[in-house]
């Protein structure tokens, strides 16, 4: 019975949680509206405004995947060429910042933007940059009308060690006006809404 017991108190108190996300643009105020929201007068990318909604209701850390190569986010074409360009050649562009104390963290959400039809090719870099065994993975995502496109599948099968939700959340750029309400509905959905 004492060993019950100790795993109950174990699930009972679990470890730290993370929010990891990639979003564009880098607060420059550039980009085109349609990747952005302005909320309380600071524009925030889409993906970044749903991580700070996450946070806001789970108290985790967080931490922005940011490229060491500055995208240029004032010319919306000119992003979208690069993007296509990056995935043609399979790129792992180079993150500016590493999480030292990624052991620390059991349950971890993952956000990302849909760049033509598949994740932004830094979200590769980021997947094969750690040690995801054992750890409780949950995903969102932004999207211009793509749905989720398969990266689901796509993250389930890099993280083969990892327990992956696969009930991911998604949000289309033309309803983010809905997002803190979608997100509560999503976090409960999930167990994971600490308020």
């Amino acid at each position: 019975n004492e060993e019950n017991t100790t795993n109950e108190n174990t699930v009972a108190s679990p470890g730290k949680t993370l929010i990891a996300y990639f979003s564009l643009p880098e607060n420059t105020g550039t980009a085109r509206e349609d990747s952005t929201i302005t909320v309380n007068g600071e524009r925030l990318g889409n993906t970044q405004y749903v991580a700070n909604l996450i946070q806001g209701h789970t108290n985790a850390d967080i931490f922005r995947i940011e490229s060491v190569k500055q995208y240029n986010t004032s010319d919306h074409q000119a992003l979208i060429e690069y993007a296509k360009e990056e995935q043609n050649n399979d790129a792992r562009p180079e993150i500016k910042n590493r999480i030292n104390n990624f052991a620390d963290y059991d349950t971890i959400f993952i956000g990302y933007p849909i760049w033509w039809s598949d994740l932004p090719q830094i979200l590769y870099t980021f997947l094969e940059s750690y040690d995801f065994s054992g750890k409780n993975v949950y995903l969102f995502s932004t999207n211009g009308g793509s749905g989720l496109a398969g990266t689901v599948s796509t993250i389930t099968s890099k993280l083969s060690g990892a327990n992956v939700n696969q009930n991911a959340f998604k949000l289309n750029r033309d309803i983010m006006e809905q997002a803190p309400r979608e997100v509560e509905n999503w976090l409960k959905e999930i167990n994971l809404n600490a308020h």
